[in-house]
């Protein structure tokens, strides 16, 4: 089932056979962001956490044209052939998982992908997915979601920032010399 995010935007739940597609929306993600680096290692972030308990949903795209505009078919794969009720693709995911607050102890939402396709960026599209997944993690008993967001992606920061999210901590890596 499918209900409207924007108008011509439908939002629909995913389910554990678009983890193929997942991966795709993760590599994207990443090669946006680092485009000379390979990710083939997200594979095992896909197998390790995705599973019922980290929802994903998928942002579908009508145009006027398409036949069956205002109406998804939930049965309708993203991986599979578009079908007259979805013409295209997917243009937008949202992957969600669990955290512990590690001060507070509480469980609560933890965001491990929203992307949006480029040619879809800049509409509200990642506003509204992040309503919906304040409205979806209030409704489940959450007190607060997290997120992690580099520091090199300043309209997702600018987002976050707009959306009233504010940095609890920094991670902070150092690199090794593992060459001896």
């Amino acid at each position: 089932m499918s209900e409207q995010l924007l108008p011509g935007y439908f939002i629909r739940r995913g389910s554990s056979l678009d983890r193929s597609l997942l991966l795709k929306f993760m590599q994207r993600t990443y090669q946006d962001l680092f485009p000379n680096q390979d990710f083939s290692h997200l594979e095992q972030t896909v197998k390790q956490y995705f599973s019922s308990d980290t929802p994903l949903w998928w942002v579908d795209f009508l145009s006027q044209g398409d036949e069956g505009a205002g109406e998804v078919n939930s049965s309708s794969s993203p991986s599979s052939p578009p079908s007259p009720s979805s013409p295209h693709p997917p243009i937008a995911c949202l992957w969600v998982g669990n955290a512990i607050d590690q001060v507070q102890g509480n469980r609560h939402a933890h965001i491990f992908v929203l992307y949006v396709a480029p040619e879809h960026r800049r509409r509200g599209i990642g506003t509204a997915l992040m309503q919906y997944v304040e409205n979806w993690a209030i409704q489940r008993g959450d007190r607060q979601i997290g997120l992690q967001v580099f520091r090199s992606n300043k309209p997702a920061l600018n987002l976050y920032d707009q959306l009233g999210y504010q940095t609890q901590s920094l991670w902070m890596v150092k690199f090794l010399n593992t060459q001896k």
